[in-house]
């Protein structure tokens, strides 16, 4: 009677008011069922009577939102069943006890059918510019766990990101894109399992379409969508980080959730038997096989259509443009999404690795892809923390990274520059700790990146010392200034902006707790940091954001670049093998906007000659704690260890 609403596309489940159709993608099972439960759990199995390229789908009359569904299928000599890929919720948060077998998979979570319309009350998206665009890195959960101004329910929670309190705060702090870390349904490995710990980071996605239940009070669907619909509302982005190089099935052996079950195709295989493990994750998906193509762009137009996401940060992203061992810039993961009505659009930014052979891909991708630039993290925190002198490379990473990002190409080339992320030091324990502190993560501090390009400034960890303190909130502004006014988009950790310690554990991906959520407790230097801080990324927006702008593309060649020593004079090619204390200048075009950066990273203050002219703004001097208004002519006694922005319009 129904046969011709049963469509093998889209996959998943797709209400309309007659009921749903419910369609799978499944090659290595031809007699999977469909398996409906009602609110007992008791079961209704219905035959997948229609076939079509490996899809198996029908449609059932009467069904509505909130139906819980999953597939059964027979797998060596057992009935097991299995979630749909492309379930766009989960019963409940996903969790089970080790080893996941055939029987244990009817007590896990299951998939749910969702209505996907939502008064959205005509917000719209903010749309900010790359160029004035600010990424602040936030654990939806762990920012707000422990905010005292927010309700205890909706703590750590999809609308306790969302409450006035919060939007007040981003307001305040001139934020203007949220980077979630993964909202995608997670499940945490075995070995965390066995250690009755959960992957609080959430980079092991399950179904990629089903926002994670952790962080809803009841609803995630409606409640994500909210937070979304409020953070627009005040102007605020939403970015969210997502996973595509692996899925939560793991390697060899890992537990059966569907994709492994359903086609062993969706990942990429070595000699049609073993995964390929270029992720460190166990399985390496596969992008170059159709169907596992077709989910991703499936997934990614979901987010963008249902959830009025602005944009995407892909994890491991080199995975996603791999054929077999290479990578290739020209894959068809990249021509989808150029040709995309829908994902052209957005924001989309790259981690541009994995560790696989050809794995490190920076500056690689094509048009369009902002990248996470490691080499300034890298280089920024050898030059401020560890004294050393690489002027060149500092001098590179300052202007933009040129030579791996060339400035015709920008803005939408400009590089992701960052000083931390989620995973490593907080800002504050780069200032704080010498070494790791992963002994929380039961790994016997085996865990975790070892270069860390860290300084204590004299002792490890917390002290009274006034003077080392000192040193270490100097060594924050000398960070954070030179992120902010580098050409490039700055990515924030937000817990950084907290001035939050996580005691020096530098991989906290299973700490659910207080190592990782934001600290909100008030003292007097956490405050002046973050007024400090609020006080720069305004004067970013002011200052630097237009100076981005008038070099990039085709004026870039139009404007006034001088390398100088702090006496004035022109830098030569001796000074860039060893000068502690040297100057840019930058000027638009013949007599514009002029800025100027005085750069003193010797232990002894440093007296520099400014260029003739009128009066110098200070836009900020690191060696002070607070940002003035005062200005300068002819000359500036810049402190030890420290740099000053100067500007003049």
């Amino acid at each position: 009677m129904f046969a011709k609403l049963a469509q093998p596309f889209p996959l998943g489940a797709t209400l309309c008011d007659r009921g749903c159709n419910f369609s799978i993608h499944a090659p290595d099972h031809k007699e999977i069922k469909l398996v409906l439960f009602d609110n007992e759990n008791k079961k209704k199995i219905i035959d997948l009577d229609n076939q079509h390229l490996d899809i198996h789908y029908t449609f059932v009359e009467g069904i509505t939102a909130g139906q819980i569904y999953g597939y059964q299928i027979k797998d060596k000599d057992e009935i097991r069943l299995v979630l749909d890929p492309y379930a766009q919720a989960l019963s409940k948060t996903p969790f089970y006890t080790e080893p996941f077998t055939a029987q244990r998979s009817w007590d896990f979570a299951k998939s749910v059918v969702v209505d996907q319309r939502f008064d959205w009350e005509g917000t719209t998206l903010p749309q900010v510019p790359l160029e004035e665009t600010v990424l602040f890195e936030t654990h939806v959960k762990g920012f707000t766990k422990r905010h005292p101004a927010i309700d205890q329910t909706k703590q750590g929670t999809y609308l306790g990101l969302c409450q006035p309190a919060m939007i007040e705060y981003f307001k305040q702090q001139g934020i203007t894109s949220l980077q979630l870390l993964p909202v995608t349904s997670c499940m945490s490995e075995p070995h965390l399992l066995k250690m009755d710990k959960v992957n609080y980071w959430g980079y092991n996605s399950l179904c990629f379409m089903a926002p994670e239940p952790r962080y809803a009070q009841q609803d995630p669907v409606t409640e994500m969508k909210t937070m979304v619909k409020e953070l627009h509302r005040h102007g605020i982005e939403v970015i969210m980080d997502i996973v595509f190089n692996h899925t939560a099935e793991g390697g060899e052996g890992g537990p059966k959730f569907h994709f492994k079950c359903l086609d062993k195709h969706y990942y990429l295989l070595d000699r049609e038997k073993n995964y390929k493990n270029h992720t460190g994750c166990g399985n390496t998906f596969d992008l170059t096989y159709q169907p596992s193509l077709n989910i991703v762009l499936d997934t990614l137009r979901h987010w963008v259509t249902n959830y009025k996401i602005d944009g995407f940060r892909f994890d491991l992203a080199a995975t996603l443009g791999r054929n077999g061992d290479r990578f290739d810039m020209h894959s068809a993961f990249f021509k989808a999404i150029a040709q995309d009505p829908i994902l052209q659009k957005v924001k989309l930014i790259a981690e541009p690795w994995d560790i696989g052979p050809d794995g490190y891909q920076l500056g690689y991708f094509p048009r369009g892809w902002n990248e996470c630039n490691d080499k300034f993290r890298d280089t920024v925190k050898s030059y401020w923390l560890c004294q050393e002198n690489n002027v060149k490379e500092f001098a590179t990473r300052l202007m933009g990274s040129r030579d791996l990002f060339s400035a015709g190409k920008w803005p939408d080339k400009l590089p992701v520059n960052f000083v931390s992320y989620h995973d490593g030091f907080t800002l504050q324990d780069l200032v704080s700790y010498n070494h790791k502190h992963n002994h929380a993560n039961g790994e016997n501090n085996r865990d975790g990146h070892g270069d860390n390009r860290s300084n204590n400034q004299g002792v490890e960890g917390e002290t009274e010392n006034y003077a080392v303190l000192s040193r270490r909130e100097r060594q924050k502004r000398n960070l954070m200034t030179t992120l902010l006014f580098s050409f490039g988009i700055p990515h924030v950790l937000a817990v950084d902006a907290l001035s939050h310690t996580q005691g020096g554990n530098n991989n906290a991906y299973c700490q659910d707790n207080e190592i990782s959520w934001a600290d909100w407790t008030p003292s007097k230097d956490k405050a002046e940091f973050s007024q400090w801080l609020a006080t720069m990324l305004e004067r970013r927006k002011n200052i630097m954001s237009p100076f981005i702008r008038a070099f990039s593309g085709h004026n870039r060649g139009h404007h006034r670049i001088q390398w100088n020593r702090s006496n004035g004079h022109t830098m030569n090619a001796e000074d860039w093998q060893r000068l502690e204390a040297f100057a840019l200048y930058l000027g638009l075009f013949k007599d514009g906007k002029e800025m100027m950066f005085l750069v003193n990273s010797s232990s002894i203050p440093t007296r520099y000659r400014l260029p003739a002219g009128s009066k110098w703004q200070v836009v900020c001097d690191t060696s002070e704690a607070t940002l003035g208004s005062r200005q300068v002519q002819t000359t500036y006694m810049q402190g030890a260890q420290s740099l000053t922005i100067l500007y003049r319009d």
